[in-house]
């Protein structure tokens, strides 16, 4: 009867220390992601992948992964440092001086405000202007237009009565 209690307390030191150590990790990597709602990453914050949709990015601090933004800005300052990959869908990026890039930049319809002295480690790939971003939205919503309504011109010419021919 000990040796199973003993083997019961083992098991639940063993998972309350998994537990805590997970919950010590997602504490030491947390991520942002919002809908909508503007981000700022302080001076004093550490954070590890900042992702927003319709909003856009304030960072002073550090990240230690990427920053990506769909329709909205990204504005880097105060000697920040993003070590991934920083990408913009139409939307602008303002880098400060000081502030460190180690990814790529990929700006998609929108621009790049670079301080001379800002630092980028990787590839810097800009797509200006909102006619490319219209250009890769717009196709495709073309093309299944154009998709379906040849589907509705078949299926109109195989629900047609065939007539036969007459001769005059």
């Amino acid at each position: 009867m000990s040796l199973r209690y003993t083997l019961l307390s083992v098991v639940a030191i063993l998972v309350t220390a998994l537990g805590l150590a997970t919950a010590a990790h997602a504490k030491a990597n947390s991520s942002i992601t919002r809908f909508g709602s503007n981000i700022s990453v302080g001076p004093t914050d550490e954070v590890s992948d900042v992702t927003c949709f319709g909003c856009n990015v304030r960072i002073r601090g550090l990240v230690a992964g990427d920053v990506t933004t769909f329709g909205g800005s990204i504005a880097i300052e105060d000697q920040a440092q993003v070590a991934g990959d920083v990408t913009s869908f139409a939307g602008n990026l303002r880098l400060d001086k000081a502030v460190k890039l180690s990814g790529d930049v990929t700006i998609f319809g929108g621009t790049i405000d670079r301080a001379p002295e800002a630092s980028i480690a990787g590839d810097v790939t800009t797509f200006s202007g909102r006619a490319w971003f219209l250009l890769i939205f717009l196709a495709p919503i073309i093309m299944l237009g154009l998709l379906v309504a040849l589907v509705i011109w078949l299926i109109q010419r195989m629900r047609r009565p065939s007539v036969p021919a007459t001769v005059a």
